[in-house]
């Protein structure tokens, strides 16, 4: 387990440090005077911190910008603020962090927020293997990977139907609903349905090609796609998993206009409305 420990305030950096040690001798700790060294030994370093307790009011990059700035870099970090002030719990739960705790640092209360982490228990029969997943990222800019490599597709605007249909969770959309929002302003509709079966095409030679075929549902002119197999942000945050909210920053599937709507009934649920 790798902990983070910020504060600008020497001797209270060393004294949380050593409660944090008390609590978790078998962690391995890291301290920062400053959230930009944070940021640059997770960049430069490779590290991922399982947990971060960081102070607020720090000099230069403050504890809630480095909190934002870490969900980018490290979504699956959960942040714990150690602050003297209590005018920042709104705020702080305004970006989901995952606690918030008064000065001074408290053994009961950093045991209760690492109480998420248990060691490995010992090596079990393998479990059946899960089926293979195409990876979605819908947060920022739309992405689509297959064992860690961009899917590639004949023509760019494949790539969109797919998307499109990953926004629809799995819900079944008719030609017609995929032709108005893929050409907006197109009005030949017997035009824009001979291109989607072009891209409906595409799409299935290039799901055939690795295997996953099966993702895309056609069904008496409608399509849809099997949401089990596939593996994306937007998804998991609808679940519930805290990891893919914290990554969500109000950006979604950005270059695509007609996910605007989503990305706005996101917006209100989790972050303006959280």
């Amino acid at each position: 387990m790798l902990i983070f420990v910020l504060d600008d305030e020497a001797l209270l950096l060393q004294t949380e440090a050593q409660v944090i040690r008390d609590v978790r001798p078998e962690a391995e700790l890291r301290c920062f005077q400053r959230a930009q060294e944070a940021l640059e030994a997770i960049q430069n370093e490779g590290l991922r911190p399982d947990a971060v307790f960081s102070d607020i009011q720090m000099p230069g990059l403050t504890g809630l910008e480095f909190a934002v700035r870490l969900r980018t870099v490290c979504p699956s970090a959960r942040v714990i603020f150690v602050t003297g002030y209590d005018e920042y719990a709104v705020e702080a739960y305004r970006i989901h962090a995952h606690g918030y705790v008064l000065k001074p640092l408290e053994p009961e209360r950093v045991a209760e927020e690492l109480s998420f982490w248990t060691e490995p228990a010992p090596a079990a029969a393998p479990a059946p293997a899960a089926p293979d997943k195409l990876t979605a990222r819908c947060f920022g800019q739309f992405e689509v990977f297959w064992k860690g490599v961009p899917l590639s597709f004949d023509r760019r605007k494949t790539k969109e139907l797919l998307a499109f249909l990953i926004d629809k969770e799995g819900a079944s959309s008719t030609a017609e609903e995929v032709s108005a929002a893929l050409w907006e302003e197109e009005w030949d509709l017997k035009l824009t349905k001979n291109r989607l079966r072009v891209l409906v095409s595409d799409l299935k030679t290039s799901l055939d090609r690795i295997g996953m075929g099966e993702l895309l549902i056609r069904r008496s002119g409608q399509l849809a796609i099997r949401r089990d197999l596939v593996d994306c942000d937007y998804f998991r945050m609808l679940e519930g998993d805290s990891a893919a909210l914290n990554s969500f920053d109000g950006q979604y599937m950005q270059q695509y206009p007609w996910a605007e709507l989503t990305s706005g009934r996101l917006y209100f649920r989790f972050i303006d409305g959280g």
